[in-house]
């Protein structure tokens, strides 16, 4: 069973819950997802199926080409390796659409955070800065970092100014606030990683805790 879909961050809105509650979402695309390749037991000594999202009509490479048609697809511009969840009877060609999140009510989205370049530690790690008058030279600057005679050198996990954001990031449990299947759309309730436009990986919450309490 697949228990997970590739989609798209379209936007940020809200929306009124039927008990007339204003709600923040996300407007998430998801899917329509094709079955590139099945990955079995016998095969690759485990299962899992690889999803591809948004038909790609040229400037594909030689070996992605080939790929796609080796499995009889047409290709696509995100490729994703999801784990299954026992058997399952998905073959190459096979669409899977956001209908598979129908009777859902939580799910994980990973996706990759927005990058905002190097960054100082005020911005990048929530320091303070120090006064602005009375000769202060320390006004941005992080402060010590570390010993001088011994050890000598700087600890790892130092918290210092570098490169921020740009990084794969999971959100567990948000919750699904619509499912409008006729749009391939699902509305999540809150943000979710990544600028608008972001791939993202939804995977439902329910089915993954029972696999780990297993």
């Amino acid at each position: 069973m697949i228990d997970s879909l590739i989609g798209k961050k379209i936007s940020m809105t809200q929306v009124f819950t039927e008990e007339g509650k204003l709600v923040p979402v996300t407007v998430v695309q998801t899917g329509p997802c094709s079955v590139i390749q099945v990955k079995t037991v016998q095969s690759d000594k485990y299962r899992a199926v690889q999803l591809g999202f948004e038909e790609k009509g040229k400037n594909v490479s030689k070996p992605l080409k080939g790929h796609f048609e080796k499995h009889g697809v047409k290709p696509c511009r995100v490729l994703r390796e999801v784990r299954l969840r026992g058997e399952s009877d998905l073959k190459p060609g096979d669409v899977v659409g956001v209908d598979i999140f129908e009777d859902t009510k939580l799910v994980h989205v990973t996706g990759i955070t927005k990058g905002k370049g190097f960054q100082g530690t005020i911005k990048r790690h929530g320091f303070t800065r120090g006064p602005a008058g009375h000769g202060s030279k320390n006004v941005r600057a992080p402060g010590s970092i570390g010993q001088s005679a011994w050890p000598s050198r700087v600890f790892k996990g130092m918290r210092m100014a570098g490169h921020m954001g740009h990084a794969r990031r999971t959100v567990r449990n948000i919750e699904i606030v619509k499912v409008d299947k006729e749009s391939n759309l699902l509305l999540l309730k809150g943000s979710v990683p990544g600028p608008d436009g972001g791939h993202l990986i939804i995977r439902k919450a329910a089915t993954r805790k029972k696999a780990e309490a297993k």
